[in-house]
Order: C-alpha cells, then structure tokens, then sequence
C-alpha cells in the first residue's frame, strides 16, 4: 500500500474513531461515581404481600429447577409467583405442579393462543400481569433460566423505592462453563456497557434507557397505566421497548447492579450464545433506524477496530499515522481494564481451570462480537424460543 492511500485510510479512521472515543469516555467516566451492586436483604413488614411474580416458560424443563427454588426461599413479600406457561411439551408443567406442591404462593396458568400480532415473551408476561392480584405494589418478572438468591426480591423493592424509580431492572451474574463463551459472551456483553454505560447510571434519555428482563421490576399502578405489555407487543426485546416507552410518558426508570442478588445460565456454549443473545442485542425493536446505525458506527469505531489496526501495525508491517495508533492502543488499553470492571458480573467457578483464564482474552472477540451486531441489525428474527414468526 502506497504512503499516500495509508495516509488517507489513516485519515477516514482517525475521522471515524476519534468523535466515537470522546462519547465512550464520556459514558465511561459515569462508573466512577456509580453505587454499588444491590445486596441480598431481609424484607420489612411495610412490603409485606407487595410483589407478584411472573416466569414465562415454553419448554423450560430442563433450566427451571434453580429459578423455582431461588423463588420459594423469597420471603414474605411476595404475595405470588404465577408460571405462565405456552403449553410446553417438556414435562415443564409436571415440575411446576410439583413445586407448587411444596409452595402454594406457586400458581400455574396457560396462556391463550398467541395472537399474530404478539411476540411470544411479552404475551405470556402480559397474560401473567392480567391474572396477578391487583392488591401487589410491585409486578417482577422473572426468565426461568435464573437462579435467584435468598432476599432478592426484598433487595430490589427496597432498592426501588430508596431511589424513587417506577421501574428498575437490574444484571445479574452470568455463569458461564465452556472455553468459547469464556470468549465470546463478554465481548457481547461488552456492546451494551460500551453503548449505555455502567448500571446503576442515569441514561441521558428515555432513548438511551437500558432494561433486562431477566429481573424486571415495575409498578403494577404504572404497569396497569401503559396497559401492560401492548406497547412491546411485537418487540423481540420486550424489556427495553418497554422501558423506553414507559420513560417517555414521564416515569422514572432505572438499570443497576443485581449481580449478588440473580445468576443467569443464558446459553449453552459460544454457538447458542451467538445464534440466540446476538440477534437481539443491536435492539432495533426498541430504537429508530438512526439510532441502531448509529450505534453500529460507535461500536465499530471503539470495539471492533482498535484490534485489528493494532495487528495491521505490528504483525503486517504496516505504516501510517501514529497518533490512530496510539488512539488504537489506547482503546485497547480501555478495553482490557473494562475486563477487570465486569469480572464481578460472571461466575466462572463452574468452567474447567484450563478454560476459565479465557475469560481474561475476550478482547480478542471484539470484532466478532461487533460483527454480530451488524447482522443482526440487518436481520429481521424469524425464530425465536421454538416459533416461527413472520414479517413484523
């Protein structure tokens, strides 16, 4: 390559990365003020009876176990935990009839036939909010591959109200066993901190709000005011949508850290982790078209570039600008330590000794990881937990 196309391609990247760098360190700079993750906590006589509980299953035999125990050991302010069930054929409802055997705050119910309109997961979780007792304060929704601790749900009311938030969503700890999601899932992981910033910060607009509902509080007056989960009917990531649109009618809506109070086993090994978190990770339910490209830019600015300009300059022998390798070393460097940041947030206790230090070269995922959100920004689902589903 001629001096002057290095000097022009050196130029376009400089354009494209430096602008993406100062919105980084500005959302970055908000970890250091941040508040710290939420504790287990016992819950006061003031919560008693405040919070019904919605898990939406659909074949989930073989992950509910941990999430029904997890939700029995929760004490006295959780009036309900209601299973909704899409007619699963795993034996699904033969567990949940036996736990609620042992519990009888557990109630199973089937959901009606998915309208053509709806996305699976909201509708079971619509259906479930529509059969909870209208004497709950709180409505938590809860996936049925987590493994909730002891005074989880005492934790987050208790930290909802402490901040005042009509809806708060929280991250849990992500537990991962196998080399290439030791890899993998922390680079994905990565696109959402580098896109929203830490937990427990204010986003800068309903726009920016981050949600995940795997742990998914809200009021049910609030709840019950947006008429429950019509406004996401047709998203593929419900929880976002929703909280965005619950912020844009004015409430207060927050993210934080719940990774001492909720494990997760999302994905079986970095192939499922890929086909099923990936295709929904760019959000585009939830965003405009502007906003999930402009994401694609950032992300491929500050995420997917650094490491492969780095490798351009010293295992190709190319030369250029060395202020874009400086910059480009510099976001690598921000990388690296962003993986000391999330260490916290993923148990690796479960993985093989040979396999768990892998967690310390995510890094080298970045282009991948960025790579899956351009496909997935481009892609609309068509699958998704076992249905099929048309055009949106």
């Amino acid at each position: 390559m001629s001096d002057l196309s290095l000097s022009i391609l050196s130029t376009i990247l400089l354009l494209l990365q430096l602008p993406a760098t100062a919105i980084l360190l500005s959302r970055l700079i908000k970890g250091a003020f941040r508040q710290p993750p939420i504790e287990p906590t016992t819950p006061t006589q003031e919560i008693y009876g405040a919070v019904s509980v919605v898990v939406p299953t659909l074949n989930e035999r073989d992950r509910l176990s941990p999430c029904l125990a997890g939700l029995t050991r929760q004490s006295y302010e959780v009036r309900e935990i209601i299973i909704v069930d899409s007619n699963s054929t795993d034996g699904t409802q033969d567990l949940v009839k036996a736990a609620a055997e042992k519990d009888p705050r557990i109630r199973l119910v089937t959901d009606d036939p998915l309208p053509g309109d709806w996305v699976g997961r909201p509708w079971a979780l619509n259906y479930g909010f529509l059969s909870s007792s209208s004497q709950s304060r709180w409505f938590l929704g809860i996936d049925a591959d987590t493994q909730p601790h002891p005074g989880l749900a005492a934790a987050v009311v208790q930290a909802a109200e402490a901040e005042g938030y009509d809806l708060v969503s929280f991250s849990p700890q992500f537990i991962l066993k196998e080399a290439g999601e030791m890899v993998l899932q922390p680079a994905l992981l990565m696109t959402l901190v580098y896109r929203f910033g830490p937990t427990n910060t204010e986003a800068s607009s309903a726009e920016r709000v981050m949600a995940n509902g795997q742990c998914f509080l809200c009021r049910r007056s609030v709840l019950a005011a947006v008429e429950g989960y019509r406004s996401a009917r047709q998203s593929f990531c419900d929880d976002v949508t929703l909280a965005r649109n619950i912020a844009q009618a004015g409430f207060k809506v927050g993210f934080m850290d719940g990774a001492k109070v909720i494990k997760v086993r999302m994905y079986e090994g970095a192939a499922e982790t890929w086909r099923e978190w990936g295709r929904s990770l760019d959000l585009k339910d939830a965003a405009s078209w502007g906003q999930t490209w402009g994401d694609v830019w950032f992300l491929l600015a500050v995420q997917g570039l650094p490491l492969l300009v780095v490798l351009g300059y010293l295992l190709l022998g190319l030369e250029g600008s060395r202020l874009l390798l400086g910059l480009n070393l510099f976001l690598l460097a921000i990388r690296f330590a962003l993986n000391l940041a999330i260490a916290p947030s993923y148990d690796r206790t479960q993985a093989p000794k040979a396999a768990a230090w892998l967690f310390w070269l995510s890094p080298i995922a970045d282009p991948l990881a960025v790579l899956r959100i351009i496909l997935s920004a481009i892609h609309t689902p068509t699958q998704w937990r076992g249905r099929q589903y048309g055009p949106q």
